[in-house]
């Protein structure tokens, strides 16, 4: 940040939370994106979670989203440039809703979790999404399954590498790929790649991969080329569990960023 810059020159980070029984998920991306460096973060939350969220969260903010229109009207706000859809939002069609709104506008957005297997049936309508909206990037972010549920017949070429599979994933999608394990591999659709080296094992804990993509939305509401992103995130999120050390639980990431 330059010294004559503002937190909202450095972004504004939406996080959309699950319902009452499933907010830890988005309470982790909102705090990886705040300490990714995100000038501000707000979490759109249903309201019957909103007490729940709002007793549990300091510097990010809440605002009470029930529908896929609730939430287009929140993103009319131009300033609010970066989102994160999927960590805990339960798999099905609203959620579904939610990822198309976010994808809809002027903004760089990355999908998780509930938002990649909510397209499972038919992830042709995810990828025309994509190359038909007007965000500024869209970062996927699958674990193997995911990834499997997205791109099956991807998935069953074993002939190919892991890299190679991430690049015709990113190719068909549009978007960049963030083909995650102890050896995350970030593709883009133009052919660029990058392999994560400096993961710690013990990052195989629950709620680590929302972090990853609160730290990648904080990077693009900063303004970051996508697949630039999506490697910054990947790298400084390695360096956080190499920081935290055995016994690492997700909470324990954002608060060892600033030493990253």
């Amino acid at each position: 940040p330059g010294l004559d810059g503002h937190k909202y020159a450095r972004g504004h980070a939406v996080v959309v939370s699950g319902g009452v029984a499933m907010t830890g998920a988005a309470r982790l991306t909102a705090r990886g994106a705040l300490r990714g460096g995100a000038g501000l973060v707000t979490l759109a939350t249903p309201r019957d979670a909103l007490n729940v969220n709002a007793a549990a969260l300091t510097a990010v903010m809440v605002r009470p989203v029930d529908t896929a229109i609730d939430f287009a009207e929140m993103l009319t706000d131009h300033r609010l440039n970066a989102c994160v859809v999927g960590p805990g939002c339960g798999v099905g069609a609203h959620t579904r809703d939610l990822a198309l709104t976010a994808m809809g506008g002027k903004r760089a957005v990355v999908l998780d979790a509930d938002a990649l297997t909510s397209f499972a049936d038919d992830p042709a309508v995810l990828f025309a999404a994509v190359t038909a909206g007007d965000a500024s990037g869209v970062v996927l972010t699958p674990h193997d399954g995911e990834f499997r549920r997205l791109f099956g017949d991807i998935a069953d070429k074993t002939d190919l590498s892991k890299l190679d599979r991430a690049r015709l994933a990113a190719e068909r999608a549009g978007a960049v790929v963030v083909l995650k394990g102890p050896d995350t591999v970030v593709a883009a659709p133009d052919g660029r790649a990058a392999i994560a080296a400096n993961a710690r094992p013990w990052l195989a804990t629950a709620g680590s991969g929302d972090v990853l993509a609160g730290i990648i939305c904080a990077m693009l509401a900063q303004g970051v080329d996508t697949f630039e992103a999506a490697a910054i995130g990947v790298w400084m999120h390695g360096e956080a569990s190499a920081e935290a050390g055995p016994g690492l639980i997700a909470e324990d990431l954002p608060e060892v960023l600033p030493a990253v």
